[in-house]
């Protein structure tokens, strides 16, 4: 049922961005409105399992974009997404949601100290896993979105990244879930 409420949802997102007229189909920002039925309007994702695109790294979105074009990672939504573009106009999207802000967090609180497990992904995501050239924001992503992401590297479901895969399966089921729990509270 999930899965015909989705491609429903896909279609009509599908439906509604060739229905344009010619002239707002040449605008990014009009293009870019399909994006919105599962990121959000406003940036915060309609499910926890959607990441949040609105102020992210442009590389890095860039390079999912791209690999969702070229197949290299697999979504049935996200690679029909993409392909309506080609790979500059991919570039544009992903600075444009990069030059948005970050969605304000819903729940404030102190995510309580790091877990030691938390350390290898600083070299990347940088010391407060708000990313940088090499890499995406972690801080304040959702535990879904995260721990699926870390498990999916861990078993092999998601390959796009030459050194995740390994890092993620070096760390315990319990490690992963730490990791998500405090980097889902910054």
């Amino acid at each position: 049922m999930l899965k015909s409420l989705a491609a429903g949802v896909f279609g009509a997102l599908i439906v509604s961005a060739a229905a344009m007229p010619a002239s707002a189909a040449d605008d990014i920002e009009s293009r870019v409105q399909v994006c919105a039925g599962c990121h959000g309007q406003n940036g915060v994702p309609i499910n926890s399992a959607t990441p949040i695109i609105w102020g992210q790294q442009a590389n890095w979105l860039y390079k999912e974009l791209h690999d969702y074009h070229s197949g290299d990672r697999a979504n049935p939504f996200m690679a029909s997404v993409a392909k309506m573009f080609t790979l500059p106009e991919l570039r544009e999207v992903a600075n444009y949601f990069a030059a948005k802000p970050w969605p304000a967090p819903e729940h404030a609180g102190d995510p309580g100290a790091a877990p030691k497990s938390a350390e290898m992904c600083k070299a990347c995501h940088q010391p407060n896993f708000q990313g940088g050239a090499p890499a995406p924001r972690l801080a304040g992503l959702s535990y879904d979105y995260l721990l699926t992401s870390m498990n999916a590297f861990a078993d092999g479901r998601r390959t796009n990244n030459l050194d995740m895969p390994g890092f993620m399966k070096a760390l315990s089921e319990a490690d992963r879930d730490a990791i998500a729990h405090y980097l889902s509270a910054l």
